[in-house]
């Protein structure tokens, strides 16, 4: 894989330098060619001099002067073209160098040498060109990724601070970040506090506050305090190094309209090529040309069929849409998902850490059962601090606030969409959520009219089960404003929503009211949010789906477009879908379905202006009013036309 960052593993992928001297001497060369052809046809003078009469060493200088300058001008400006083109004859893969070596071949050998020159010089230049754009908007998206600094600050055991090579730091190990200094690799503070500066990573415009606990990543700005952090990933698997591969990997793939320029220039190579062998033999053979005359036309058409505009207006597009997608916080992993992402008519949205905040708190509890408030307080307490499940982190959180020390746990289970269980004391414990009560059969008709009213308030009832529910915890979560937000501009977008949980309906549609989601629905397992995804597709409808869990890793896989929230979600979230907000703000995905349009809109005003123009050209040059140099000035300018027009898209 190649890679973009130089301190990610050494590389240094500058972006390509255009020859210039190389290219000027070329185009001094061809242009005096073009001189001394003109001289020769008007018989000119110079200053009084006779420049026919012109000699040096015994040879005429306007005989011999184009020919050799024109073929010192098609050495030095695109003798990487010829032996390209040449191969590519040889082997009948017949691409655009090999368009344009025959086409320079034809124009000497009928003794246009100035035009053949001049077609070469100014090829390799829109070709430089070409590759430097391209570069360009690559470029754009390594400057953002190239960040994370050589060496970290890293505390030894002694006390004593040590620079090493981010590369040697192993996880578990206590760096130490100043004021003004990059952090180096990915970790959770554990002393001090700082405002730091997220934009790379994330994309949020201004600094966010962090303390103890708090999560920071390699390549963001540390801008005022000093802290010190618990290194959690090496250097190769910080966020920034996985976003850098997925990028890497995302520049490989093929978007649907690349798929079809690709394909199409495949065909449309050969066809030219064929359609000028005809149009120089035909006439002569059949209708009486000038065989000079028609293999200049061919040779013409050969220039004008030349697919440099066409083959470049895609990937440029593509890329440039890319970085400007990753100076916004939103990771695409392909062109293809850029652009599907228009194509979008349906969201469907998990609901805790996408829509809520994913942090919820305790808010209620209700004794239930005969072993005593602390006791079922300290059972349920101990087995949730064994899940990492955002109701499970509250009900542990709350016992520390309150200084309870947990018990051990034994063979803890996690059951998906259910909740967990656990041995502690010998005796199995579960604590779970209304369909684990059902599933135990310990159920009952006043126990269910307590987890309504619960349930009513907006609140996620866990019961804690033994051989019978001994207590209820009730924890509530929070809207994110932006989510409000987010759901208000997909509704402009004409993409409709729907909130998919594995809370319960009541919970579920006071959430979905507020946040005002088209559809919703509760009590879902991860499999009950795949056959969501997959109804909503089988109504024809283009599906996106956004979450940050493992139970959200079906569903993200089979949506059209699956969107992970990368700040606090799963690794299995993020690996497994297509396209990731980095700090988790719903109003990318409007931002995305955006900038998807928007690229697309400029890939189709691309490949319309390049066939466009070869359409006139060509219908020009079978009328025999095109010449060599508009044939190439024409696809010259087409090619920088649609480059010019494909950078156009890092600027939405």
């Amino acid at each position: 894989m190649r890679c973009l960052v130089k301190s990610c593993c050494g590389c240094d992928h500058s972006e390509p330098k255009i020859p210039w001297v190389k290219l000027l001497i070329a185009g001094i060369f061809a242009a005096f060619s073009e001189f001394f052809e003109l001289v020769h046809e008007w018989r000119a003078t110079l200053f009084g001099i006779d420049l026919n009469a012109w000699e040096i060493g015994g040879y005429a200088v306007i005989e011999y002067a184009p020919p050799v300058l024109a073929v010192m001008a098609i050495l030095l400006g695109g003798l990487t073209t010829y032996r390209q083109g040449w191969t590519a004859v040889r082997t009948l893969n017949l691409n655009i160098n090999a368009l344009m070596s025959v086409a320079v071949t034809g124009a000497v050998i009928i003794g246009q040498y100035p035009e053949a020159a001049m077609v070469m010089v100014l090829f390799s230049l829109s070709e430089s060109i070409e590759s430097k754009a391209l570069g360009r908007a690559r470029n754009a998206i390594k400057q953002l990724l190239a960040l994370s600094p050589e060496k970290a600050t890293v505390l030894q055991s002694d006390g004593a601070c040590v620079e090493m090579d981010i590369r040697q730091v192993p996880v578990g190990s206590r760096a130490r970040v100043k004021p003004g200094e990059r952090v180096a690799l990915d970790g959770v503070i554990i002393q001090g506090q700082s405002a730091i500066n997220q934009a790379p990573i994330t994309g949020e415009s201004l600094p966010v506050e962090k303390s103890v606990g708090d999560t920071v990543y390699a390549g963001t700005i540390n801008e005022s305090g000093s802290f010190e952090f618990e290194v959690t990933a090496a250097a190769t698997d910080s966020t920034l190094a996985r976003i850098i591969h997925a990028v890497e990997e995302a520049q490989g793939s093929r978007a649907p309209m690349q798929l079809f320029v690709d394909r199409f220039a495949k065909y449309y190579t050969p066809v030219v090529f064929l359609t000028a062998i005809l149009t120089g033999l035909i006439p002569p053979l059949f209708m009486g040309s000038i065989w000079t005359e028609s293999i200049y036309t061919a040779l013409v058409i050969l220039v004008i069929g030349c697919p440099c505009a066409l083959v470049i207006s895609t990937p440029v597009s593509i890329v440039s849409g890319m970085a400007a997608a990753t100076r916004y916080g939103i990771l695409v992993k392909g062109g293809i998902f850029l652009e599907q992402g228009r194509l979008l008519n349906w969201l469907a949205v998990d609901k805790t850490g996408t829509i809520t905040h994913g942090k919820p708190h305790q808010t209620d509890f209700v004794e239930l059962g005969d072993i005593g408030n602390d006791s079922a307080i300290l059972l349920a307490s101990s087995i949730a601090a064994r899940s990492d499940h955002p109701v499970s982190k509250a009900i542990a959180k709350n016992a520390a606030e309150h200084g309870v020390t947990l018990l051990d746990v034994d063979e803890f289970t996690a059951i998906p969409g259910q909740g967990v269980s656990g041995v502690i004391n010998g005796q199995k414990w579960h604590l779970g959520n209304h369909r684990m009560i059902e599933e135990l059969k310990k159920c009952s008709r006043g126990l269910e009219d307590q987890i309504l009213r619960l349930e009513q308030q907006g609140k996620t009832v866990v019961a804690l089960i033994g051989d019978r529910v001994q207590g209820l915890f009730a924890v509530a979560d929070t809207l994110k404003d932006s989510s409000i937000e987010a759901i208000r501009d997909l509704k402009k977008l004409g993409v409709r929503t729907m909130m998919l949980t594995g809370d319960n309906e009541h919970t579920a549609k006071a959430i979905a009211e507020q946040v005002s989601v088209d559809s919703f629905k509760g009590n879902l397992l991860p499999e009950d949010k795949l056959r969501v995804i997959e109804w909503l597709e089988d109504t024809g409808a283009r599906v996106g789906m956004v979450g940050d869990g493992i139970n959200d890793a079906p569903a993200l896989a089979r949506a059209n477009v699956g969107f992970a929230m990368a700040g606090c979600g799963t690794d299995t979230a993020i690996e497994t879908a297509d396209v990731a907000l980095m700090d988790d703000d719903l109003r990318k995905i409007p931002r995305f379905i955006r900038l998807s349009k928007s690229t697309y809109a400029i890939l189709v005003q691309n490949i319309s202006l390049a066939l466009g123009v070869k359409t006139i050209f060509l219908a020009l040059a079978f009328m025999g009013h095109a010449t060599m140099w508009m044939s190439v000035f024409a696809d010259v300018g087409t090619s920088l036309l649609v480059i010019g027009n494909g950078l156009r898209a890092m600027q939405k």
